[in-house]
């Protein structure tokens, strides 16, 4: 039910019933307001999308809105997924990241970590972002944490971070067209190329990889490429999301040639949902042969064929991939003797 994208599955099945500290990492940028740019949510309340993700994830409700956040078109978030593999196969601890949210999550008892990280502006307008000290504090969290459990799976919540993350790779002179995904089944290219543009034009010549993360970037992805090489490997650590984790990849592949360093990759890997590996309007796997290092990758094999559920048949017709860390989650479940009609069952059940 694990299948690899590129690399070996060795590493993944040597977490076969090994508990795990889920994090996720909470961020918004004003590039959601965008018209169009995004379905992840709720129109209006895009900026909720992340802080009701969290409040679902942990306590199975929602206390910042009336309802879970779902896009227009009626596809519930993916944290029903996440959640549901967590009561079934319950996660050693849930902790979050803070990492500029306009909405705090109305949470008790629930780690936050935060960072006083503010949310960050429109890349359209230049993003705004002190991306140098944001990727220090994520080194320096990186350095001082001690995971509790036996493995890391980080997750993520950034409405439009499909767009930040596609004109991050571009200002930092990857060759990915075509290679991100979105929330869509019909990626809206017309306002994506001209929000690219736009953001695009805002580079320099003598802009270093700090200011291009900078003007084109958001928070999650520049603070988990410092995490990532602050945790330098101590501890086996999974990226569960699809194109942006695999630019936060593409950040810490920059950032080692840059300053001519290396670093070991084996307790590093990323794993996504099948509607990302599949997906005809992305490609994962091109975006990780870009890498210089080696790294495992992974899809879960799930999919709603089991549901007659309207609103979730929709996630098997691509209206939405990934997102609050699905894809690791179902890994996580399928490490821990879940069946896909188990699954199925439990997210159904929140439907009800």
């Amino acid at each position: 039910m694990i299948k690899p994208i590129i690399g070996s599955i060795d590493f993944i099945e040597s977490l076969r019933g090994k508990k795990a500290t889920f994090m996720l990492a909470l961020s918004n940028t004003k590039t959601a307001n965008i018209e169009g740019i995004t379905q992840a949510g709720i129109p209006g309340m895009i900026h909720l999308t992340p802080t009701l993700d969290s409040e679902f994830l942990c306590i199975g409700e929602v206390r910042s809105l009336e309802n879970i956040a779902e896009t227009p078109k009626g596809v519930p978030t993916p944290a029903l997924i996440t959640r549901g593999v967590h009561l079934l196969a319950p996660f050693g601890r849930i902790e979050l990241l803070d990492l500029g949210l306009e909405v705090k999550p109305r949470l008790n008892y629930f780690k936050l970590h935060s960072f006083d990280i503010e949310p960050s502006q429109s890349i359209a307008k230049g993003a705004d972002i002190d991306a140098e000290a944001i990727f220090q504090k994520g080194v320096k969290f990186g350095q001082n944490y001690r995971c509790q459990d036996e493995y890391i799976i980080l997750g993520e919540s950034v409405p439009s971070g499909t767009t930040t993350a596609m004109a991050t790779a571009i200002g930092l002179n990857y060759k990915v067209d075509n290679a991100f995904s979105s929330s869509f089944k019909d990626i809206p290219h017309d306002i994506r190329q001209k929000t690219l543009k736009l953001a695009l034009s805002n580079l320099e010549e003598r802009d270093d990889i700090f200011d291009v993360l900078s003007k084109l970037s958001d928070n999650m992805l520049i603070f988990n490429a410092g995490f990532i090489l602050g945790l330098n490997n101590r501890v086996p650590l999974i990226l569960a999301g699809g194109t942006q984790m695999a630019c936060v990849l593409l950040i810490v592949n920059r950032m080692l040639q840059l300053m001519g360093g290396t670093m070991s990759t084996s307790n590093l890997a990323l794993c996504t949902t099948k509607w990302v590996a599949k997906d005809e309007n992305s490609n994962i796997k091109a975006l990780l042969e870009l890498l210089k290092f080696p790294i495992n990758a992974y899809y879960s094999d799930f999919d709603f064929t089991l549901s007659s559920h309207s609103a979730l048949s929709l996630y098997d017709q691509g209206e939405a991939k990934e997102g609050v860390g699905a894809g690791g989650a179902l890994m996580y479940g399928f490490l821990n003797g879940l069946t896909k009609e188990k699954i199925t069952q439990k997210v159904e059940f929140f439907l009800k």
